[in-house]
């Protein structure tokens, strides 16, 4: 093992396209692993492989999703439903847009008007939240 690897806990550095255990990659994205577990259950595009005993094995592609979901959580301000919205539209394929104009949703005939009111209001404050953590 070189000096660079000991300093990083002693581990050898995998591939770029080695497969990552939960807890490699809640070290490398300083997410707990709860979190990530906590994730699988609200993002459906999340699919670690799992093997014996219920281990977790992430691929790279997973790795970069919850690289952008960390992003657009923590850093962006948007909700896990603004998020799992973002996945549903394709807005994180390819590299897309992390600051996609979303079209609000059509209020259901009969809808509350005070309800569709406090979701709007709920995706402005998500918008004010993400610019001021650019500042």
């Amino acid at each position: 093992m070189s000096d660079d690897d000991t300093a990083r806990g002693g581990r050898a550095r995998k591939a770029p396209s080695a497969f990552r255990t939960i807890s490699e990659v809640a070290d490398d994205l300083h997410i707990p692993q709860h979190v990530l577990r906590f994730w699988e259950t609200k993002f459906a595009q999340l699919k670690p492989l799992k093997r014996g005993g219920g281990r977790r094995y992430y691929r790279p592609e997973d790795i970069g999703l919850l690289r952008k979901i960390s992003d657009l959580l923590y850093t962006q301000g948007y909700t896990i439903k603004g998020v799992q919205r973002l996945l549903r539209e394709g807005g994180l394929q390819d590299g897309g847009p992390f600051h996609a104009e979303l079209p609000l949703p059509e209020p259901a005939e009969g809808a509350d008007p005070v309800r569709q009111a406090l979701l709007e209001l709920d995706d402005i404050a998500a918008e004010f939240r993400a610019l001021a953590a650019r500042d």
